[in-house]
């Protein structure tokens, strides 16, 4: 199953809604509206006229207690930036507050000379997790799969030695447009970012260096995943600087387009 999240226009305060996508003669429809997936505290939708995707309020589609992400993930991203393929999965945290939706605005802050795109595959937690193993079959704890913008502050990040500066500012995780519950990823997603139209970058998930299946046996051998929380799998190749108006996008098939705006901060 396809959805997404969205501003209701005509509800009682105007309250979020999730929505149940299906595709009609190649466009994007939101068919009916559906209970919250995985908000322990959401309330049930109210019935809904369908609606072309592309005409809605597009909200964040997740609202995680944590954000995990997998640096250096493909050995071609290592090596762009001159750093060692790691023995082990490196990771770190993104805030919450550091989320955006689909046709936010990036916020580029004035510490920070040089910021950066990072197109990735995330993955949303389905069910608590705590010391899987990699060969026990998974997919009960898989939830669905996400696009997301790992911008970065790469001046900072180099500068600071740890991460969490330069990852954390507000706008700095866009997360969407939709979820996906339905995907198979040992078959290989593609990945692309385009930034003003041309591709900047273009891999797959099979190069992954730690595969799914180790990185939810490594995380939660130390730190409990609780339902809705994000998993960000890492970057390929070809990241880059982004200025003032620049459109970024991440797609992957099945996944739509996640779009945003680039612009300084404006404190």
């Amino acid at each position: 199953m396809k959805y997404c999240r969205f501003q209701s226009e005509n509800g009682p305060q105007n309250e979020p809604v999730f929505g149940q996508i299906e595709e009609r003669n190649g466009e994007s429809w939101v068919i009916r509206s559906i209970d919250s997936p995985w908000l322990p505290d959401g309330r049930a939708a109210r019935e809904i006229d369908p609606r072309r995707l592309s005409e809605l309020q597009l909200l964040v589609p997740v609202a995680p207690s944590k954000i995990i992400c997998v640096g250096r993930n493909y050995r071609d991203h290592a090596k762009e930036l001159g750093n060692e393929v790691p023995a082990e999965p490196l990771l770190f945290f993104k805030p919450p507050s550091s989320l955006l939706a689909p046709g936010g605005v990036i916020r580029m802050p004035k510490s920070s000379a040089r910021v950066d795109f990072e197109g990735e595959l995330a993955v949303l937690i389905g069910k608590r997790a705590r010391k899987l193993r990699r060969d026990e079959d998974l997919r009960p704890y898989i939830h669905g799969y996400t696009l997301a913008n790992d911008v970065t502050a790469r001046d900072l990040q180099k500068k600071d030695g740890q991460w969490t500066r330069a990852k954390g500012f507000d706008t700095f995780c866009p997360v969407g447009p939709i979820v996906e519950t339905d995907l198979d990823l040992a078959a290989g997603l593609t990945i692309e970012t385009r930034v003003n139209g041309e591709v900047r970058q273009h891999g797959s998930t099979l190069d992954f260096i730690f595969p799914l299946p180790v990185l939810l046996e490594y995380i939660t051998a130390a730190i409990t995943l609780e339902p809705g929380d994000l998993l960000l799998t890492g970057t390929p190749a070809g990241v880059g600087p982004l200025a003032d108006g620049d459109m970024v996008e991440v797609s992957i098939p099945g996944l739509g387009r996640l779009s945003n705006l680039v612009q300084p901060d404006e404190d």
